[in-house]
C-alpha cells in the first residue's frame, strides 16, 4: 500500500498504546476488545469543535500528596496521587487535568505504567473498576502549573469540568478538574 515498514511499526506502538492492540514477538498483532461499552467514557468525553479526534495524554507528573484542603471526600485514605496531565486531540492539545486518585489504592504510581485510559489502568493494573461519574461542567482559570504547549495561559478563562468517580464498591474513588481549551475541544455527553 505504499507504506514504509518504519511509519507502520509506529503506527502499530501508536495503536498499541492507546491499548487497542496487543503485539506478540513472533505470533502476530491482535486487535484488543473493545473497552468502549465497558467504560462511562462510552457517554461523556472531550472531542474536537469539528467531533472525534484521536486522543493522546502526556503525564506531565505523578506525586503522592496530602489530599488539598477544600477536596470533596473522596476515598478513605488522607493522601492521594495527583496526576497532572497534559490531553492531546490529533495531536493538538487541547485539555490540562489535575486527577486525584484516593492513595489507598495504591503505594505508588508511575507514571510509564499510565495508559491514555486511567480507568483501564485502574482496573488492570489495582483491580478498581470506575462505575460511575458526575460531572460538573462551567468555566475556570488555567493554573500556573498548565505547560507552555496548552493552547491557553495560566490565567485564562477555559471550559471547566469537574468530576467525581465512584468505584463498583460505591465509594469516592476520584476527583478529577479539567480545563478545555475551547478553540480546540467541546466537551460532549450521549446516552446510547
Amino acid at each position: 500500500m505504499g507504506t514504509s515498514v518504519g511509519t507502520l511499526r509506529k503506527a502499530l506502538a501508536h495503536l498499541e498504546g492507546l491499548g487497542l492492540l496487543d503485539r506478540r514477538q513472533g505470533s502476530g498483532n491482535y486487535v484488543r476488545k473493545s473497552h468502549e461499552r465497558e467504560t462511562v467514557y462510552a457517554f461523556f468525553r472531550i472531542e474536537r469543535l469539528a467531533g472525534g479526534g484521536a486522543p493522546s495524554a502526556e503525564v506531565l507528573s505523578v506525586d503522592r500528596l496530602p489530599k488539598p484542603v477544600g477536596a470533596p471526600d473522596f476515598g478513605n485514605g488522607t493522601a492521594g496521587h495527583r496526576i497532572r496531565r497534559l490531553r492531546r486531540l490529533d495531536g493538538i492539545p487541547a485539555v490540562v487535568e489535575e486527577i486525584w486518585l484516593d492513595g489507598t489504592y495504591a503505594d505508588r504510581l508511575e507514571a510509564e505504567a499510565l495508559r491514555e485510559s486511567l480507568y483501564l489502568t485502574y482496573k488492570e493494573t489495582l483491580g478498581l473498576w470506575i462505575s460511575r461519574a458526575e460531572d460538573w461542567v462551567s468555566v475556570g482559570k488555567v493554573p500556573e502549573w498548565s505547560p507552555a504547549s496548552f493552547g491557553r495561559k495560566s490565567g485564562d478563562v477555559a471550559g471547566f469540568v469537574e468530576r467525581i468517580s465512584w468505584s463498583l464498591a460505591g465509594v469516592r474513588a476520584e476527583w478529577s478538574l479539567a480545563w478545555c481549551d475551547p478553540a480546540v475541544a467541546k466537551y460532549v455527553h450521549r446516552l446510547k
